[in-house]
Formats: C-alpha cells, sequence, structure tokens
C-alpha cells in the first residue's frame, strides 16, 4: 500500500470519530500542516471528506453514500442481523459477529445490552488476534499455513493481562483445543474484567468465514457461567446463521 492511501485511510479513520482540525490531523499523521491539508483537500474533492463553516474536516457526504452501498453487499451481517440481536436479548450480554476479511478478522456487527456496560469494540476495527476469542473460534480452522501466515503478518504476541497467551507455540495449542471442542475462550486476556465464549459461522462449502461471540463482564458473568448457561444458545445461533448462508452439517 501506498504512503498516501495509508495517510488517507488513516484521515478518515480519525476524522469519523469527530470532526478535526487541518491541525490535528497534521499531528496525527506525523506530518506538517501543510501535507495535511494536501491530503484533506484532495479527499474533500473527492467526496470523502468536508470541511465544516468552523473548519474542522468531517467524514464527506459520499463516503456515507458508498458505505451504505458497501453495507448492502455484506450478505453475512444481513443474514446474520436478527439472530445476533435476538441472541443480544435472551443473554443480557454483548454480542459480536467477526469475519475474516483478507489478512485480518474484523468486527462486522455488534449488539450491545440494552441496560448494561457498552464495551471498546467497534464495528469495522480488526480484533487483536491473539486474545480474542471470535479470531480463535475462526483461526482454528483455518488450514496450518494460512494461519500462520496472519498471525505472522499481524500478530505480536504482546501482553495485555496475566492470562494473555505470548507464545505462538501456546496459541497453537489453544487453537487446537478450540478445534477440538468446538468453541472458544477468551478468558480476560485483552481485559482482564471480561470474559467471552464464540462460535464459528461456516459458508455453503463448510469454510469457517466468521465467529459469533458473547462477552460479559465478569462482574456479571464468569467464563463457567457463559460456558454453561449461553454457550448452547450460542452454538445454536452460529449453526442456524450458517445453515441460512447455504452450510450442510
Amino acid at each position: 500500500m501506498s504512503q498516501t492511501v495509508r495517510r488517507a485511510i488513516d484521515i478518515l479513520e480519525f476524522v469519523a470519530r469527530r470532526p478535526r482540525t487541518q491541525t490535528e490531523v497534521g499531528e496525527h499523521l506525523g506530518v506538517h500542516r501543510s501535507t495535511a491539508l494536501r491530503l484533506l483537500e484532495s479527499l474533500t474533492e473527492g467526496g470523502l471528506a468536508r470541511r465544516l463553516p468552523d473548519g474542522r474536516y468531517a467524514v464527506g457526504h459520499r463516503l456515507a453514500g458508498l458505505a451504505q452501498l458497501a453495507l448492502e453487499q455484506f450478505g453475512l451481517k444481513d443474514v446474520a442481523g436478527e439472530h445476533l440481536r435476538g441472541l443480544g436479548e435472551r443473554c443480557g450480554h454483548t454480542v459480536h459477529l467477526a469475519a475474516l476479511e483478507g489478512d485480518r478478522i474484523v468486527y462486522v456487527d455488534k449488539v450491545d445490552p440494552v441496560d448494561g456496560v457498552r464495551l471498546y469494540s467497534q464495528i469495522g476495527r480488526p480484533v487483536t488476534l491473539h486474545t480474542a476469542g471470535v479470531a480463535k473460534a475462526i483461526l482454528a480452522h483455518q488450514p496450518r499455513e494460512r494461519t500462520a501466515e496472519l498471525l505472522d503478518g499481524t500478530c505480536d504476541f504482546a501482553p495485555h493481562t496475566a492470562t494473555t497467551i505470548t507464545d505462538a507455540a501456546a496459541y497453537r495449542a489453544a487453537l487446537d483445543e478450540t478445534r477440538a471442542r468446538g468453541w472458544a475462550v477468551d478468558d480476560g486476556e485483552y481485559e482482564d474484567y471480561v470474559n467471552c465464549v464464540a462460535v464459528p459461522v461456516r459458508d455453503s462449502t463448510g469454510e469457517v468465514i466468521a465467529a459469533v461471540s458473547v462477552t460479559a463482564l465478569k462482574a456479571k458473568a464468569g467464563l463457567g457461567d457463559l460456558e454453561s448457561d449461553v454457550l448452547p444458545d450460542l452454538m445454536t445461533t452460529a449453526d442456524t446463521i450458517s445453515k441460512e448462508l447455504g452450510w450442510r452439517p
């Protein structure tokens, strides 16, 4: 990817969170204000960004339109949406849908509990491969060469909590265990106050292309509680989504 394209993507993600000034964009990119302005003007001319009356920059209307068109192509999200909402209502915890896209696994949908704490995860953002339950649920069913390629490209095995898996061999063992039992766990491996269980989703060919997880504050439900009380419903939900995508056991 060229430096200019990478910077343009970075700008769009930056201003999507809230409008930014030219100076803020320059500081975020680590470039001179004139370079930031040149990039912002190009994005604005293309309709992907827009200059507000106060001089700050925000996402452009054309980008919003493209996003809507893109959503219409995401069959997985369309199929899964109703089932995710139902699961969220029944369990009362956060439900995630993540999918393998190229060399990343990204969140493609999220259902927050109505009266609960909202977690940090954001739709469209990549997951942390060595900690997220959805990542383990997907990677456990990929060819070993493909899994190694993904991990080598983006995973640094950085420690986040006392339970983070920081060793490639230990992570491979966790994937083997996940594949054998049919579901993955995140035992407070990114944030020590949350845990989750995750189950793979298959397409019409039987390939694992995504995963659904239920994430809970440990104060509300420990890992054992999720496995005993939530996992059966989660597995049924994932199987239902897979079947609607054309999978036949």
